[in-house]
């Protein structure tokens, strides 16, 4: 029986699911039995649209429709625990099965703390991640760096610190770093990501770790949870899944692969972060981007932790309706809200319509409040800072007093 922390490699029993799948199919072997058996009633998932730089979000019923979202995108990025909320019933009364990468385990942690996704219902198939590209920087960089068409372009991956492209004439690859030190290569927020393996899932799967001759044939399954554990077993006992122990060297590569991305990490948010500026050249810097806010409300559409049915934001005794750009207080309200829960998605950057780099904001606040109170977001179930006040009891108390001081902490100066 497996238990959480138990680790193994993993390829699908299926031949077809083997070959069709990335590193021996395992993921979609484990979905496709857990469809099959009624394990859970619709798997969540991303599938290619027009081309490989189109992640389409897609929920499968139909076990016979997982083969077609087999295989990896990095240049997808779209970020799936909204999804549930807003077009699954926040899985209520709905088993799913859904794959997630660190940012969307970390949104799926903050939205159940808020009682907007029942985790109960919900299996997390994690995959490592090292980072994601935006397709238009991908298109970009493609023909620029790698002198390829990029519709020609068969599959791409990251490995081995390497972008690497296929097209029907082979194989090419470029470093990653080489690739970032000229504004290529992946997302801002994903290099400063540290959550390579998201644990928080219930199983964590990549390729990180298999070596010998299971290398790209087989998946490395980190046991996450109990959940996760009765999953494998399950899928094994029926024989839609082969394991073996890993190789204690791949554990140990591995090991290395996420420390090594940890302080690449570390080196990003010291640039990037440091690249703002402090007090106020920092506010200075950040309201002369935020000018050219248009107020699409992309970002607060599609940031996870945006759930409010009233937002502040569109009250006029807080922003003046109809002006574009709207007044800074537009962006104060956002960063607010969001400055003890930011899981650094970056889908508030992803999608602005004029390119304002929002998540580097919201991120930078974020980790000064996690020094501040201790409190990271998305990594357990702990209560943000902000959560321990009851929204709605909260607000009764200030619309009937007009106090804005939810502790007293002045009372002992009082006495």
């Amino acid at each position: 029986m497996s238990a959480k922390g138990d680790m193994v490699y993993a390829w699908a029993a299926d031949d077809a699911i083997h070959q069709k799948g990335e590193c021996g199919g395992a993921v979609t072997a484990l979905l496709t039995y857990a469809l099959e058996n009624g394990v859970v009633d619709g798997v969540l998932t991303v599938k290619k649209g027009y081309d490989i730089y189109d992640a389409t979000p897609v929920f499968i019923t139909d076990p016979a429709e997982l083969a077609q979202t087999a295989g990896s995108l990095h240049c997808g990025t779209v970020l799936l625990p909204k999804i549930i909320k807003k077009y699954l019933d926040n899985a209520r009364n709905m088993k799913i099965a859904v794959t997630v990468k660190g940012c969307d385990a970390k949104a799926m942690y903050e939205l159940a703390k808020r009682e907007q996704i029942n985790l109960d219902n919900v299996i997390m198939i994690g995959l490592n991640c090292g980072g994601s590209v935006s397709p238009v920087v991908a298109r970009n960089m493609i023909q620029d760096k790698f002198e390829t068409d990029p519709d020609v372009v068969i599959k791409e991956e990251i490995d081995k610190g390497q972008f690497i492209i296929e097209t029907a004439e082979g194989h090419k690859g470029i470093s990653i770093d080489d690739l970032e030190e000229e504004g290529y290569g992946r997302r801002s927020n994903c290099q400063r990501c540290k959550t390579k393996i998201p644990r928080q899932a219930d199983l964590a799967c990549g390729n990180w770790g298999v070596i010998g001759e299971k290398a790209g044939k087989a998946t490395f399954v980190e046991v996450c949870s109990e959940k996760g554990a009765d999953l494998l077993d399950a899928a094994v006992k029926a024989g839609a899944l082969v394991t073996e122990a890993p190789i204690p060297k791949g554990i140990e590569i591995r090991g290395k692969v996420e420390n090594a991305m940890f302080k690449l990490a570390d080196k990003y948010r010291a640039k990037q972060f440091g690249e703002l500026g402090e007090g106020k050249d920092r506010l200075k810097f950040i309201m002369d981007e935020t000018s050219r806010c248009i107020k699409c409300y992309q970002c607060i559409e599609n940031c996870p932790i945006c759930y409010c049915v009233e937002c502040s934001t569109k009250k006029a005794h807080l922003v003046t309706p109809g002006q574009v750009p709207p007044p800074f207080m537009f962006h104060l309200i956002r960063y607010s809200h969001i400055s003890d829960s930011c899981v650094n998605c970056g889908q508030c950057e992803e999608l602005c319509a004029m390119d304002i780099p929002n998540a580097l904001f919201m991120h930078s606040i974020q980790t000064e409040m996690q020094e501040m109170f201790g409190f990271e977001p998305g990594v357990n179930m702990d209560l943000p800072v902000l959560a321990l006040v009851e929204e709605q009891t909260e607000r009764k108390r200030l619309s009937d007093t007009g106090d804005d001081q939810i502790y007293n902490i002045f009372a002992k100066d009082k006495k």
